[in-house]
């Protein structure tokens, strides 16, 4: 699913559970800038996605606005719901191989401390992963430290290199390639380094 199609379906998502929504409080949902989102609404209304509604106007009161969904604004969500669904079920499978191959590859080698950086749905399935090969994983890393994850305590990428650890699996939907440029500037070997999205080749600019 492109961003842009992502972040129409958070609007009109946004939009659908109803309540009082205001631009700014639509603007820190999206973490864009106030003005951004008034562009976007105003782009979603010209396409009949949505209705603007301004609210009778009182004395000495400043102009309100409602937004409301359209049938066809509806329709549209739920295309975007359904395909959204499907990119997510074909992400997953595709995460799910590319990291039982690597996993597959380590066995021989007699890899067995495996660290985890990152946490969210892509650690959630590289852990299960591990699981299906009979490993745990010995730590979890991510750039935020603090709080636990799946029971691990998650620790800062500072302390990944001083660990004697075989293989990290970089655990992100999004480009491996920052993640991995950003483990390799604290001292962890690129060779230690497993991605669940495979790497843009050498010379290609990623997306």
């Amino acid at each position: 699913m492109k961003p842009s199609q992502a972040r129409d379906l958070e609007i009109l998502t946004a939009v659908d559970e109803g309540g009082t929504l205001t631009q700014r409080a639509l603007a820190q949902r999206l973490g864009v800038a106030l003005g951004l989102t008034n562009l976007y609404l105003k782009r979603l209304s010209r396409k009949g996605y949505l209705k603007i509604v301004e609210f009778p106007r009182k004395p000495a009161t400043r102009k309100r606005l409602r937004y409301l969904l359209t049938p066809k604004g509806i329709a549209e969500k739920t295309r975007l719901t359904y395909e959204h669904m499907s990119y997510a079920l074909n992400l997953y499978r595709r995460t799910r191989e590319t990291l039982r191959q690597a996993l597959a590859e380590l066995a021989p080698a007699g890899a067995k401390r495996i660290a985890l950086y990152g946490v969210g749905d892509a650690a959630e399935l590289a852990y299960l992963t591990l699981r299906e090969f009979g490993l745990e994983p010995v730590a979890v890393f991510a750039s935020a430290a603090g709080g636990d994850f799946l029971g691990y305590r998650v620790r800062p990428a500072a302390e990944l290199a001083e660990e004697e650890i075989d293989r990290v699996i970089v655990a992100t939907f999004e480009r491996p390639e920052p993640v991995v440029a950003e483990l390799t500037a604290l001292g962890v070997p690129a060779a230690k380094l497993v991605t669940i999205r495979r790497m843009a080749p050498v010379g290609r600019s990623s997306r």
